[in-house]
């Protein structure tokens, strides 16, 4: 299809590939994640109820016959908008695409704790049921150090409210937040906000520390330092493990993420879970930079693709020449391909 003549946002969660994308602010209105660049060029701005309603009208008129059953409100917070101002956007919404089962949106803990329980049960009942919560860490001195401008108990407090208002939350943590200094903690509290929220969803990502990101500034100082891939696995696993009490689907789902295999529904599948990062983690150490650099590379999708005696050939000639050429920071080169995925 052509552009489409309303306008759309450039984020939106790997779940929402198929659903029908409506802009209803642009940017983000805190802005200041020391590892987030998306929207480091874009003042935050809402849109008015009246444009927003133009582009659902565009996009039906667009869409013609096309049948969409979910859709994202982009982009980094709608919770933001004035709660009768959202509810008439969700009700347009379902006017124009009648097949909608389930809308979405990113958000923040901060924006969430502003609105009662009632305000909340309204927004969800008028269609938005489903969030998507960045939380990326359980850790108070993580989400300090990375200016996240959340708690942990904003967080907790949140996520149940608005489970107890209907909607599925889906909760977002970042493997490698805490560093190879805070590493433990960040798993440990990451778990245990996890088991006091037990969300519909987690979701997995994997540091990748972007050029521009304070991050990125914090790690050519030296105050944040950059674990290697074993002990994100390792970090992984210790997560895992300390997960209980829950009932979440819990998925690496996005290319940046080193096991992706590894998902599953809890508690049923914790064992399994645990069995992949082990069996990494049981690679004799050129075996997991051989999977690691294949999977950075996009030659591999999964642990037992080692076995493909060709692909393997492959990618040890590729491993060959990274530690001919860089000794000793293999890991190094391992994050300079994985900050480059999008």
């Amino acid at each position: 299809m052509n552009q489409p003549p309303f306008e759309t946002g450039p984020i939106r969660p790997v779940d929402e590939r198929d659903s029908l994308l409506i802009r209803t602010t642009r940017g983000c209105p805190w802005n200041r994640c020391a590892f987030c660049v998306n929207y480091h060029d874009m003042p935050f701005s809402m849109r008015s109820s009246d444009e927003i309603k133009r582009d659902i009208a565009a996009a039906a008129d667009y869409y013609g016959t096309r049948v969409f059953t979910s859709c994202f409100l982009q982009d980094g917070d709608s919770f933001i908008m004035k709660t009768g101002d959202l509810i008439e956007i969700l009700e347009c919404l379902k006017r124009y695409f009648p097949t909608l089962e389930r809308i979405s949106s990113y958000g923040r803990a901060q924006t969430l704790i502003r609105r009662s329980p009632e305000e909340i049960r309204q927004i969800c009942e008028a269609g938005l049921n489903k969030l998507y919560c960045g939380m990326e860490s359980g850790s108070d001195t993580v989400l300090k150090k990375v200016n996240k401008g959340a708690i942990a108990a904003d967080i907790i407090r949140s996520g149940l409210t608005a489970k107890e208002c209907g909607m599925q939350i889906s909760e977002f943590i970042i493997l490698g937040l805490g560093g190879r200094e805070l590493w433990r903690e960040h798993a440990i509290e990451t778990a245990r906000v996890l088991n006091a929220i037990n969300p519909h969803f987690i979701r997995v990502l994997t540091i990748g520390v972007k050029e521009g990101s304070d991050l990125k500034k914090q790690m050519l100082e030296g105050t944040w330092l950059l674990q290697s891939e074993k002990n994100l696995i390792e970090e992984q696993r210790l997560l895992i493990a300390s997960l209980d009490g829950i009932t979440s689907s819990y998925v690496n789902h996005h290319a940046v993420d080193l096991l992706l295999e590894a998902r599953g529904q809890f508690p049923d599948d914790k064992t399994k879970l645990l069995a992949i990062m082990d069996r990494y983690l049981a690679l004799p150490e050129n075996e997991q930079h051989n999977f690691t650099l294949g999977r950075r590379l996009g030659f591999y999708q999964k642990l037992d693709d080692l076995q493909d005696v060709k692909t393997h050939s492959v990618v040890e000639a590729r491993l060959s020449e990274l530690m001919r050429t860089h000794p000793d920071r293999l890991d190094d080169v391992f994050h300079i391909i994985r900050e480059q995925i999008v």
